[in-house]
């Protein structure tokens, strides 16, 4: 029988690392209690990662919220991701809420982990928002116990640019690039890197953005649609790894290693096309010697698996209200009047950082409905909207991570040649279980 490392074991864990480094790096006291009062604190104070996304976006919502309510004080700190994982956590076990902030912007793959361990410590925005006004894969993963925690944010529907003139050069079409399977995009690759001399993709072996786009796309992901693990009986999984594997073997891919070289690649003309998540589009259009090169098409399917759409999402975050850090009326209110219904700022962000929101009525808003002169002029926020109703919802449960820190090792040893069955048997089969999880709180 397998035996299951759950989310609280791995927590305790992260709470100990994390303790230390907020210990000696964070001003304020761990000593407030759960059976006090929350602080009253001024200003409302909102965490967020990424100044030229996240954070701009915070501050234009902030703009926008204070021609209605001029005396409002909002603060808007910069955190790095990994920072606030930390401090949430460490802080939640402690009951300690002394410099957390009243609303944080939490990653879709982590905000299981939280509600399922820490439902008490966030607010309930069922009042403000309901699931319908959003796209319905982005929903799923802010409920818990029937309440609505999340005001979804930004859109990680899937897509796959691509560079016109290599692939006009490799003797294709743009309709070639359309309605595409994972094995005709392969076949397509081989002949630009013939033609062209340039590699199709990117790779990064730390990064397993390429598998998850490839489950979703079927309805899947490492766990099952109760969020327990799933990997072993996944046949969704294993098509997915015998993908990659097929990409990797066809010699259409170049390795990076980190963002920096992920974007140095396209922007530099050593790829042909990049597929991944939409939120990629202003790193595309750093390279404006570029301008009017480049398209988007739906990201390919799987062509093994009968539900597979060509359609998928990565990446993506939500807005979430901490109750007790003492302003949680005030972050309601602010949330309702700015990323749960307000469609002239989604129209903003969108001319802004490009934003492709998740609230439905922003299809309505003009940038929209507006070609991007870098793309050749196409539509791209209006094809990126009639791809999101296509995307399936998956239950991304309380592990990702934790199982994608082993599943990367496993693909290296399935790409090395090593039996596929074979690797993820002893990989995970002392550590994943189907067993129900715990409610939480």
């Amino acid at each position: 029988m397998q035996k299951h490392i759950t989310f609280r074991h791995i927590l305790l864990t992260l709470i100990l690392c994390a303790a230390l480094f907020t210990l000696a790096s964070c001003k304020g006291s761990l000593s407030r209690q759960n059976t006090e009062a929350p602080r009253l604190k001024d200003p409302l104070t909102i965490w967020a990662w990424d100044e030229s996304f996240n954070i701009a976006a915070a501050k234009t919502a902030k703009e926008f919220y204070l021609k209605e309510h001029p005396d409002a004080d909002i603060e808007i700190v910069t955190v790095a991701q990994d920072d606030i994982v930390a401090m949430l956590y460490t802080r939640f076990s402690a009951g300690a809420y002394d410099d957390l902030p009243d609303i944080v912007l939490i990653e879709d793959y982590r905000i299981q982990g939280y509600l399922h361990t820490y439902a008490n410590e966030f607010a309930d925005l069922s009042d403000i928002a309901v699931p319908d006004d959003f796209a319905s894969y982005k929903t799923e993963m802010n409920q818990f116990n029937g309440k609505m925690y999340g005001i979804p944010f930004d859109c990680g529907v899937a897509a796959l640019f691509y560079r016109t003139d290599y692939i006009k050069q490799a003797g294709y079409s743009k309709k070639d690039m359309e309605n595409l399977t994972w094995e005709r995009y392969i076949e397509i690759g081989k002949e630009v890197k013939e033609k062209t001399g340039k590699y199709m993709l990117t790779l990064n072996p730390g990064d397993l953005g390429q598998i998850r786009m490839m489950l979703q796309s079927a309805g899947s992901w490492y766990t099952d649609e109760d969020g327990n693990p799933n990997v072993l009986e996944n046949d969704v999984l294993k098509e997915a790894i015998r993908t990659y594997k097929k990409i990797v073997d066809s010699g259409i891919a170049t390795y990076v290693g980190d963002w920096g070289q992920f974007v140095g690649a396209f922007n530099n003309g050593e790829v042909a096309t990049v597929p991944t998540g939409c939120w990629i589009a202003p790193s595309l259009e750093h390279a404006q010697d570029q301008k009017g090169k480049w398209a988007v098409a739906e990201i390919p399917r799987l062509e093994g698996i009968k539900n597979s759409v060509n359609a998928s999402s990565l990446g993506g975050g939500g807005w979430y209200v901490l109750k007790n850090a003492g302003h949680e009326q005030e972050a309601k209110q602010f949330l309702q009047e700015t990323f749960a219904s307000d469609v002239t700022l989604m129209d903003r962000l969108a001319g802004d950082i490009e934003l492709v929101s998740t609230l439905k009525a922003a299809k309505s808003a003009p940038n929209y409905s507006e070609g991007v002169a870098f793309f050749g002029g196409q539509k791209i926020f209006k094809d990126f909207i009639r791809w999101v109703k296509n995307v399936p919802t998956v239950n991304y449960g309380e592990d990702t991570y934790e199982i994608e820190d082993s599943m990367t090792e496993a693909l290296q040893k399935i790409i090395d040649g090593i039996d596929m069955e074979v690797v993820l048997e002893s990989t995970f089969a002392a550590t994943i279980t189907a067993a129900p999880k715990g409610g939480g709180q």
